[in-house]
């Protein structure tokens, strides 16, 4: 069996880089209650290319803040699933693979894509990246990641 190195803390706020996407510093709640962990995205639409196949294609977190606003993004790989939202209803929502960068290692998970404006943090870390990362929840602290991070330099 394969040793799996130890666990560590997150707290309920933590800031992430996505390093393939050119994007750091970003805002994310710790939700052990969500599965899947979400980016805010507007403008998300589907468009076959003149190779036939078909691209996502999002605004991929246009929230007011100076290192991203609204960035182009397009997907090759995605699928479409049923997501139980925070207020128990289900919607069809996008899903893509990406790497979100916590305690300077990268971890590849699931995000849904929604428009998250009207919530307080434009990312959401959910139970499968929690798990396969192996991160416990302080939720008394925040920002564990990239203080450890700072202290690392």
């Amino acid at each position: 069996m394969k040793q799996r190195g130890p666990k560590r803390t997150v707290g309920r706020r933590e800031l992430v880089d996505f390093p393939h996407f050119q994007v750091w510093g970003v805002e994310a709640k710790v939700d052990t209650g969500a599965y899947t962990g979400a980016i805010h995205c507007s403008n998300i639409h589907v468009e076959t290319g003149a190779d036939g196949r078909q691209r996502l294609h999002v605004q991929l977190l246009d929230t007011p803040h100076p290192n991203f606003d609204g960035l182009p993004m397009q997907f090759d790989e995605f699928t479409l699933r049923d997501i139980r939202s925070s207020n128990g209803e289900v919607q069809e929502r996008y899903v893509i693979r990406a790497a979100v960068r916590l305690f300077g290692e990268d971890f590849e998970t699931e995000f849904s894509l929604s428009d998250r404006s009207d919530m307080k943090y434009p990312v959401l870390i959910g139970r499968v990246l929690l798990r396969e990362a192996r991160l416990v929840v302080d939720v008394a602290r925040r920002n564990l990641s990239y203080k450890n991070k700072l202290a690392a330099r």
